[in-house]
């Protein structure tokens, strides 16, 4: 007999403007909104307090910090009870002197802090200056209980790793949620904006049939240069994509947001569909785990030298 609980996701596609302040409280009214659209979890973009401020090497962004728990997770945990909601929200973590992450925090819905992400894969790209900010995570992937069910988060450049969804699912996660602030370089969009975008999104639907979870991709939208408390970009800014989306263990997208607008997407979230998918389609039973080791290294040279014409040495 498959698994007959269910419960509901939400995840929010909002626009950030210059003042965190308002970017919180739009935020939270966003939650509200899920909440009453039958929401049981609900999921914030990436860095949802501030423009991506990333664009830039700044010294002076570093004030954004704060630690966890914090003043957001005291906030976000009275909102989680108030509502009786689980939040998933991406915040600039300070934890020590010198030493930042990238973190995603989920708040089970009674407040309680149920787990801490530290983003671990930590991209370096034009206008993504993560390096700078960040340090790659130090607490694994991992899988956390809520009152509705066994979630794992990433964070946006995991997304391309099909190994850190593997060892997420592994733990049980039902679902993987992705906070992600991802765009396009203006001058780039006409000729390669398309195909960036489906690449972004089949990657992550190969995830969700690859391990037979639901996967809950969560963007920002909107043209941004970076604009904290005045202090922007000189340039063309990042024009953030937004379609959101959720798929399906079958990597089916059920819920997609636009390019342009904020919305919020609502989709069930039903294990018994995982248990069916998974006995159709046994991946995890057939993993040939004996052979894997090689994966732990950063490239596998050829075990055969061969000379310029061909022949082996």
């Amino acid at each position: 007999m498959t698994n007959s609980r269910k419960y509901n996701v939400g995840l929010v596609q909002m626009r950030m403007g210059a003042e965190p302040e308002a970017n919180f409280s739009s935020a939270v009214g966003h939650i509200r909104e899920a909440a009453r659209l039958g929401a049981n979890i609900v999921c914030l973009p990436e860095l949802f307090r501030t423009q991506y401020f990333c664009q830039r090497e700044d010294l002076r962004l570093f004030d954004l910090a704060e630690p966890i728990p914090g003043p957001s997770t005291a906030r976000l945990a009275d909102v989680a009870r108030e509502l009786r909601v689980a939040i998933i929200a991406s915040l600039f973590e300070r934890r020590a002197p010198g030493l930042y992450h990238n973190t995603a925090v989920t708040l089970n819905a009674d407040g309680v802090i149920a787990g801490v992400y530290r983003k671990m894969h930590i991209p370096d790209d034009p206008l993504y200056h993560e390096k700078y900010y960040f340090a790659p995570g130090d607490l694994g992937f991992q899988a956390v209980d809520t009152a509705f069910g066994r979630v794992g988060s990433l964070v946006c450049w995991d997304q391309w790793y099909p190994e850190a969804a593997r060892l997420t699912a592994l733990q049980g996660a039902e679902v993987l949620f992705y906070p992600t602030a991802i765009g396009w370089h203006p001058a780039e969009k006409a000729e390669f904006g398309a195909a960036q975008y489906d690449a972004w999104q089949t990657i992550q639907r190969a995830h969700a049939i690859a391990n037979g979870v639901y996967v809950a991709a969560v963007n920002r939208v909107g043209l941004e240069y970076g604009d904290v408390e005045g202090n922007r970009v000189e340039g063309k800014g990042i024009e953030f994509w937004g379609g959101s989306f959720l798929a399906d263990p079958f990597g089916r997208v059920i819920a997609k947001a636009s390019h342009d607008s904020e919305e919020i997407l609502i989709g069930v979230i039903d294990p018994g569909l995982i248990e069916e998918t998974r006995r159709n389609w046994p991946f995890l039973r057939d993993r040939r785990i004996d052979a894997y080791a090689p994966i732990a290294n950063r490239f596998t040279d050829p075990v055969n030298a061969w000379t310029a014409d061909g022949d082996q040495i």
